[in-house]
């Protein structure tokens, strides 16, 4: 500690280059946090939201393609396979297509049951086995559109029209699901798969996916490649995978995110290398006499070249730690604008950015360290 009042009046003896230089590397931590975090948090998310014990089969072109229900006995009746629930992406909105809502026909007992995490009062489970054009909408939606159990709402969907042409389905809301999680949105519709496909003017008797209940995990991979023969040679062959590689699948469809996160942050770790590096250099450029002084009063060369890596190390440290505080604050409401998970930033990533901060320090302290080592009083004092 005795050292300090020489760091810090290095640090300071450039006051605006100084904070400009922390402000660079507070912005750039700032953005680091939030995109590994994300990256890391859609990881967490998954491993701690699916399950090995759901398979989900889906045609092997994409998605979107339909797969024959008829099937679905047949894929209950292999061995290791508790129930299987199928699953009609409905393509909905409300009012104006804007407004797009997750919306499935499934079967809502069974699918319940596959998703205990989806929490449904019994009576509102019975009214809606009940009620042919019943729904069960999520809270967080609910409350979004202040729609109440005994509402009648217009579902508008970008796919399917009824059998009078009509692309508006009228849902009767007999329940509000919650999440058992409180940081998992409930902002789905779910609907009756009867219902759905006895009303659709093309279509029926498919979907887009079979999600599929088995009792062990560990025999996943069997279990799927016997479904997956069951579409064999036909023109729906399939894909069948357990529920987390599913989604994993589903994310990269939309680009290989951690290439482009680390791409992007490299490149500007990359830039404020130099940045520092740079003033760190003009820093001890400027203090030559002063460093040569100080080897005068007897410091070693060891403790002067400390002096600037201290100093390197402090002016990152904390413009780091200030812009991974920063991420930390904003992060869950990005989360939460995505409308995937409020959570907070993962300690993986603070760990990460505070160790890129430290060999950002030493490597952009290492010339100057270097040269203020190897400094000759003589020469310095001289101004040579």
């Amino acid at each position: 500690m005795k050292y300090f009042p020489l760091i810090w009046a290095g640090l300071w003896r450039k006051r605006v280059r100084t904070c400009l230089t922390a402000l660079s590397i507070v912005v750039a931590f700032s953005l680091f946090g939030i995109m590994h975090g994300v990256t890391a948090g859609l990881d967490a998310a998954i491993e701690g939201l699916t399950q090995e014990t759901r398979l989900m089969t889906q045609s092997r072109i994409n998605i979107i393609e339909p797969l024959p229900i008829a099937v679905l006995p047949q894929m209950e009746s292999i061995d290791g396979v508790e129930y299987v629930v199928p699953y009609g992406y409905f393509g909905g909105y409300y009012q104006e297509p804007r407004n797009q809502i997750n919306t499935g026909a499934v079967y809502i007992d069974e699918f319940l049951e596959m998703y205990p995490e989806f929490v449904l009062p019994k009576d509102q489970l019975e009214a809606m086995m009940r009620t042919r054009t019943g729904a069960i909408v999520g809270r967080d939606l609910a409350e979004r559109f202040e729609w109440k159990i005994g509402d009648r709402i217009p579902l508008g969907s970008t796919i399917w029209t009824q059998r009078d042409g009509s692309s508006t389905w009228e849902l009767d809301v007999v329940g509000i699901w919650e999440s058992r999680d409180e940081g998992l949105p409930a902002d789905d519709v779910y609907f009756h798969y009867d219902y759905f496909d006895e009303s659709r003017s093309f279509g029926r008797g498919t979907v887009a996916v079979f999600m599929t209940k088995i009792r062990d995990a560990s025999r996943a991979v069997e279990i799927g490649q016997k479904i997956d023969a069951l579409f064999a040679n036909s023109p729906n062959e399939t894909i069948t995978q357990n529920e987390r590689d599913f989604t994993r699948a589903q994310i990269a469809q939309i680009g290989d995110i951690n290439f482009f996160v680390n791409a992007i942050v490299g490149a500007v770790l990359f830039t404020l290398l130099f940045l520092t590096g740079n003033t760190m250099m003009q820093s001890v450029r400027e203090r030559i006499p002063e460093l040569a002084v100080l080897k005068t009063y007897g410091y070693p060369d060891a403790a002067v070249s400390g002096l600037v890596v201290a100093e390197s190390l402090i002016l990152c440290g904390v413009a780091a730690l200030a812009g991974l505080a920063i991420a930390a604050v904003a992060f869950p409401s990005v989360f939460r604008a995505m409308g995937v998970l409020a959570m907070p930033l993962p300690g993986v990533v603070v760990a990460a950015g505070l160790a890129i901060a430290a060999l950002l320090a030493l490597v952009s302290a290492l010339p100057p360290a270097w040269r203020a080592q190897r400094l000759s009083i003589v020469d310095a004092l001289a101004g040579r």
